[in-house]
């Protein structure tokens, strides 16, 4: 079994990362192989509603030429799937939501190709907004008909600067426990 974590952060290695690992930690003390595909510093476009997709049946999107097939490609070939992102303005950044509009277009298209896979939000956040981020990862997750594991608070974590999150006791505790029972949900799916 396979977890790949897409991180829609601009900064690589940052808090949003760092909580990721956390969850990962727990995965890979299952036996479960992760990947972390960081977005900061590559180029991404949002969707063109060409609905080219819908025509080409290829599993992935028309416009070519951008980072976004590659994630396509991994969260196809994974069976669990973290979109992971820090909070900008009271939402995933704009990043992050290409692959989403992007990946669920083409996802939907072919034949709904993430339905019941395993999908969970990670979310770093200074200080407000990350409910509405949690929820806006949640809402692809939900509407691609995948599997998505509860943990023992929102999956969020409180931090500004690089490090900052590892001193959010709760948070920390929350990515753990994601962790835990994504694996478990993984291994009752995969049998």
């Amino acid at each position: 079994m396979k977890v790949v974590a897409i991180n829609g952060s601009a900064r690589k290695d940052g808090n949003t990362a760092i909580l990721v690992r956390r969850v990962f930690g727990e995965l890979e003390e299952e036996g479960i192989s992760t990947e972390l595909v960081q977005l900061a510093g590559q180029e991404l476009r949002g969707c063109l509603a060409c609905f080219r997709c819908f025509q080409n049946l290829d599993r992935k999107c028309a416009v070519m030429g951008d980072f976004v097939n590659e994630c396509i490609g991994k969260m196809d070939e994974a069976d669990g799937i973290i979109l992971a992102s820090p909070t900008y303005f009271a939402t995933v950044t704009t990043e992050l939501k290409a692959v989403i509009d992007r990946a669920g277009l083409v996802a939907k298209a072919n034949g709904n190709m993430f339905a019941r896979k395993v999908g969970a939000a990670v979310v770093s956040a200074r200080r407000g907004g990350a409910v509405t981020t949690f929820d806006t990862i949640n809402h692809f997750f939900f509407i691609e008909e995948m599997v998505v594991p509860g943990s023992s608070y929102w999956n969020f974590a409180m931090g500004l600067h690089p490090g900052e999150v590892e001193d959010d006791e709760e948070g920390m505790k929350t990515m753990g426990d994601l962790g835990k029972n994504m694996a478990w949900l993984l291994k009752k799916i995969n049998g």
